[in-house]
């Protein structure tokens, strides 16, 4: 799932932000959680399942039905155009053009990999590339899908014979790059447009000074704890306080996040000496295939404005889809965008016709194609796991001294 996949593309990939804590609980001080603590957990009572399945659903409708109403009335009402309109523009797309521009969008895909790749060694950039589809297809169909993203990563490792120190390994670190990435983007996108054109609303400067804090102060709090086993530590019983009351009072259910983070320290510290510039290099790569592809699909309905406008405008684009209210962020990046674009002087019907193109690629398309990566996934060969030969011996000793 990558960065800008609905849940912004944990150890799969590029929409929000992958959340760090859930990978943490992962894997036990021996790296011994529970197998389908991922899948167990959801597995569990057949209450508490039904109270999850029943608010899911409810979030899904109302994300969907959320950006269907955006899309449908809020972007040509705030772009000042109407539907038939933009699909007039829209139909004159030549063919090829589609198609050079569906290219594209697996290029951006494929050059992700290398950030996959770059966290876990024994991963190739086949199995990296259906991880990348089969999490973002789902993370876009959910509002605020980077959980349901980071359980199909945990699914498919795993069957691939990952361990889950390996899998909660990559996903902090290239949750923490993805998160970097999504911070320094619009403060590029701002310093371009500072110098392009030479003047910013005041408005946009301020909230690129906090996300410059917020970006300093994630780097600086990743950097503490990989230089220093006491930062460590404290940041792994805040985490441990924090959570503690969203577990309950049951026998067993302390976290240790102390010894989660203490333990994760050392193998984090090797995976980014050794990897720091594949996952750079891919994020760097998809991004930049992605304001291409972005560049080109304006470009072809007729929308031509300066490099600090449209590079600006693509900024945007990316961090909306952080606005977990729909899957993806769905409808509010289309609206924000093509209302942007008009402001510029765009025509509006192109602007418009432009920033929906963008998105069939990098949200709709996305879902046939993880489809296609779910069928590799089942012919791919699968590799029971070196942790869970471990844990069928620990589990019996379990059972036979409860009993």
């Amino acid at each position: 799932m990558r960065p800008d996949s609905a849940g912004d593309r944990t150890s799969t990939a590029p929409g929000a932000t992958p959340p760090l804590v859930p990978p943490l609980a992962l894997a036990g001080p021996a790296g011994a959680a529970s197998a389908g603590d991922a899948g167990g957990t959801a597995a569990g009572t057949g209450g508490g399942r039904s109270r999850v399945s029943g608010r899911r659903t409810v979030q899904v409708v109302l994300g969907i039905g959320l950006a269907a109403a955006l899309l449908g009335w809020a972007l040509p009402h705030f772009a000042h155009t109407t539907w038939p309109e933009v699909f007039h523009v829209l139909s004159s797309v030549p063919a090829t053009t589609a198609l050079g521009l569906m290219m594209m969008m697996v290029a951006s895909l494929w050059l992700y990999t290398f950030t996959l790749t770059g966290s876990l060694t024994r991963l190739g950039h086949l199995h990296a590339l259906i991880l990348n589809v089969c999490g973002s297809s789902v993370g876009n169909l959910l509002p605020a899908g980077g959980a349901a993203g980071a359980a199909v990563t945990y699914k498919l490792l795993r069957s691939w014979g990952f361990t889950r120190r390996e899998i909660s390994t990559s996903i902090i670190v290239t949750g923490v790059w993805n998160l970097l990435a999504r911070l320094a983007l619009p403060l590029v996108g701002i310093t371009v447009m500072i110098f392009g054109a030479g003047q910013l609303n005041p408005a946009i400067l301020d909230a690129a000074a906090v996300g410059a804090i917020g970006g300093v102060l994630v780097l600086g709090l990743f950097i503490s704890v990989l230089v220093s086993e006491r930062a460590a530590n404290r940041v792994g019983h805040l985490l441990e306080s924090a959570v503690r009351p969203f577990r309950g009072r049951r026998k067993g259910t302390d976290v240790g996040f102390g010894l989660h983070v203490i333990d994760q320290r050392a193998r984090v510290m090797s995976v980014v000496r050794a990897g720091w510039l594949p996952m750079t290099f891919g994020l760097v790569g998809f991004f930049g295939m992605n304001y291409l592809l972005f560049w080109f699909c304006l470009n072809t309905v007729g929308v031509q404005l300066p490099f600090a406008y449209m590079f600006f405008a693509f900024t945007l684009s990316r961090l909306l889809t952080a606005v977990g209210v729909t899957p993806g962020g769905v409808g509010v990046s289309e609206t924000g965008v093509a209302a942007l674009l008009v402001g510029w002087g765009a025509d509006p019907a192109e602007a418009t016709a432009g920033v929906v193109l963008y998105s069939l690629y990098v949200h709709f398309f996305e879902v046939p194609l993880g489809a296609v990566g779910w069928v590799f996934w089942t012919l791919s060969r699968k590799t029971r796991p070196a942790d869970a030969l471990r844990d069928e011996p620990e589990a019996a000793a379990d059972e036979l001294r409860a009993g």
